[in-house]
């Protein structure tokens, strides 16, 4: 189904209040954009931050607790409230492939090394995954299951042809499926994206997808679909999404690094940390806050994590 898009209202993610959500579209329909819909309790009085921790060259760090870290809001720093090496929170999973004309070159391995991802990464009666193609518009080619056969079928039926609407199928993505399992803090939620990041049909902008997901609290892991060893606008998109979220960019130059890509990733899935804090003070005015984090006295460690959070508006 191909999917059109209408901007929203901003919806408070760190907040306990009413927060109107579409409801998903039915297969044959475009997603609504004003209708009433579900309503949504959040806390108000907690930012939860999922963050990863390694070393210089790569390596996971998972004996740290709660006063290892500082929390830095604004210039001020936080009291942590509660604290957890989450390794196998339930996982809502996107995985949106660039079926633009772009990457024919290289599609079919893309879709093998995609399906082999899913394989690995998602795990039956717990975490749900979707697959979201984009090339002229955004099309969901497989809901929210954890059906694996369906997942790879879609993967494997995909055919490429047409521009780049990049941003919309991540606004999509995050705005109608990825936020629909509530609270947000119960679930690891994630996108992966393939592409070369050259967006040039999206009705949103850059910063609105970014913002989207920000909101709805997705890690994006960006995989390049640039071979040339030649850094383009493109990457500079793919750094940017997943630096501004928690994730990180890959850059494989042959067939064999992609697959090391997925691998990483799903990796990291696994082995990460998770705290809440409460922001003091508490400002509720609907804007974007600065967050640092990091580990005290270890310079020699690298955070990994959002970099800020959008406060309520009440």
């Amino acid at each position: 189904m191909k999917l059109m898009f209408a901007w929203i209202a901003p919806i408070a993610l760190a907040a306990t209040l009413a927060a109107q959500v579409e409801k998903p579209a039915p297969p044959s329909t475009q997603p609504p954009i004003e209708k009433d819909a579900n309503r949504i309790v959040l806390d108000v009085t907690r930012v939860n931050m999922l963050f990863t921790v390694s070393d210089k060259k790569g390596r996971f760090v998972t004996d740290l607790n709660r006063n290892d870290f500082q929390v830095i809001e604004n210039k001020k720093p936080q009291s942590i409230l509660e604290f957890t090496a989450e390794t196998d929170l339930p996982l809502r999973l996107a995985i949106l492939i660039d079926t633009s004309n772009s990457i024919r070159d290289r599609f079919r391995f893309q879709q093998e090394a995609a399906t082999d991802f899913v394989r690995s990464v998602v795990q039956r009666d717990r975490d749900k995954a979707i697959v979201v193609s984009f090339d002229s518009s955004a099309e969901l080619v497989a809901d929210l299951t954890d059906d694996l056969g369906k997942l790879e079928n879609a993967i494997q039926d995909l055919r490429p042809g047409g521009g780049t609407a990049l941003y919309d199928a991540i606004f999509y993505a995050c705005r109608d499926k990825l936020m629909l399992d509530q609270p947000l803090y119960k679930f690891r939620r994630a996108m992966v994206i393939l592409s070369d990041g050259d967006d040039n049909v999206s009705r949103y902008t850059r910063d609105q997808a970014l913002e989207m997901a920000q909101k709805a609290d997705v890690v994006i892991y960006t995989i390049s679909t640039n071979i040339t060893r030649i850094e383009t606008d493109g990457d500079k998109v793919l750094k940017y999404l997943a630096a501004e979220t928690g994730g990180e960019a890959f850059f494989p130059f042959k067939a064999t690094d992609l697959s090391q890509s997925f691998e990483n990733i799903a990796n990291e899935l696994r082995h990460q940390y998770n705290l809440f804090y409460r922001p003091e003070p508490l400002v509720t005015d609907g804007k974007y806050h600065t967050v640092t984090l990091k580990v005290k006295g270890r310079k020699d460690l690298i955070v990994r994590c959002r970099k800020g959070y959008y406060a309520p508006q009440l």
